[in-house]
């Protein structure tokens, strides 16, 4: 199992599947369809059935069930798309096998992957570590779900004598753009609860995340000669920082964690004739997420009279809630993925998401969807690492759950 996951991890990191914001098809890139096809014919020389590429970019596949009994029929989902902070293709991806806690130099120009920096690269003494040249993501965000959900199907079809239920497969593009389950089609899809292998390091197991929003701020300033400029100009770029400036210091991501929710701004840009402000809004608990957003919108209309009105124009958009209302009154199934990793010798970390998955969505599309580690840590940037092992046991895991529902049909 562990060359069979690496060696399909790497093949689908090799593949740019970048998503992007600003695009209005879905996918978003075209390039996403690029490793559909790979996986959709890796599906079909596995043996699957009921395979589908639709026109939007979802995969989904069947594994059919090999027992009498009545088991639960069980989704298994992850994504496609990468986050389009950095480039996606990792094809110059490397090994660094046995690892032993050194700093490890990632390319010639010395940027370093240090435990000075992620201490958690130390509870992965003696495993091995995939990591990137620094200059693109890993990919690990999702493609190591990927490689786990595709391995341990594969592992069940050349095993018949471990018994299972039917088993449903999906794959989504866009999901870090948070347009991933848009278009899923849950009845077609066809399981009474699913899986995401979307999480972090070893044994984390979610079913709350952040209720998400996101905001845009489009500011109207007045370009006048900055000699001419004396009670004329109003400077779009000096009136963001201001805005920004309103929201609370301590409700930034870097001032948060657990429960606590925040305002991040994730981009600016501007003239002094017209700026842009992007954020997201997060918070675990609704009634304080709405709050925030509440709040953003007084800061708008406070500016607003500062400035004339429609000098800034906010623009609100719900993106997910917290999974755990629906997760709760099915809470067997959080209870199967704890007792899976325990057997398997891995200590569960049951914590909210700071962050969302598809899950989250799918979850209040009717098909509750708990989150399971996929291993990696610090997605999104170019310090982004996946331990092997993490991966393997991921895949276990899949198969573990499997196992105790026919178990206790």
């Amino acid at each position: 199992m562990k060359q069979d996951i690496l060696d399909r991890f790497l093949k689908y990191i090799s593949i740019d599947t970048k998503s992007d914001e600003y695009s209005e098809t879905t996918p978003s890139t075209e390039c996403q369809f690029n490793l559909a096809k790979v996986l959709v014919e890796e599906m079909a020389e596995m043996g699957l059935q009921d395979i589908s590429l639709d026109e939007n970019g979802y995969i989904m596949g069947t594994l059919p069930s090999n027992t009498d009994k009545k088991v639960p029929v069980i989704g298994f989902v992850s994504h496609m798309d990468t986050s389009p902070d950095m480039p996606g293709d990792a094809s110059t991806a490397c090994l660094i096998e046995n690892y032993q806690g050194e700093h490890v130099v990632l390319n010639e120009d010395g940027l370093t992957l240090s435990p000075n920096d992620f201490p958690e690269m130390l509870d992965y003494i003696g495993q091995t570590l995939i990591v990137t040249d620094g200059t693109t993501l890993l990919g690990a965000d999702d493609k190591a779900g990927i490689a786990e959900i595709i391995t341990a199907v594969d592992y069940l079809i050349k095993h018949p004598e471990i018994k299972h239920g039917e088993i449903r497969i999906g794959f989504t593009p866009d999901e870090e753009i948070g347009r991933g389950v848009d278009k899923f089609d849950v009845e077609k899809f066809n399981a009474e609860f699913a899986y995401t292998l979307d999480g972090g390091g070893i044994g984390e197991l979610e079913y709350e995340n952040f209720n998400a929003a996101s905001a845009k701020v489009h500011i109207q300033g007045r370009n006048i000669h900055p000699g001419y400029a004396k009670n004329k100009m109003m400077n779009a770029i000096l009136m963001a920082t201001e805005f920004n400036a309103m929201l609370p210091v301590n409700e930034r991501p870097e001032f948060t964690q657990d429960y606590e929710g925040f305002y991040h701004v994730v981009k600016i840009e501007g003239s002094v004739e017209k700026a842009y402000l992007q954020y997201i809004i997060r918070d675990h608990d609704r009634e304080k997420f709405e709050e925030k957003k509440v709040f953003i919108q007084q800061v708008a209309d406070f500016m607003n009279l500062r400035y004339g009105e429609n000098t800034f124009v906010l623009e609100l958009k719900d993106q997910y809630y917290n999974m755990r209302e629906k997760v709760e009154p099915v809470y067997h199934i959080v209870e199967t993925a704890k007792e899976a990793m325990e057997q398997l010798g891995i200590v569960p970390k049951i914590i909210p998401i700071r962050g969302g998955t598809d899950g989250s969505r799918l979850s209040y599309m009717g098909l509750p969807c708990p989150n399971i580690f996929a291993g990696g840590h610090n997605f999104h940037g170019k310090f982004e690492y996946v331990p092997l092992e993490s991966m393997v046991k991921a895949s276990e895991v899949i198969i573990k759950i499997v196992q105790l529902y026919t178990e206790r049909a």
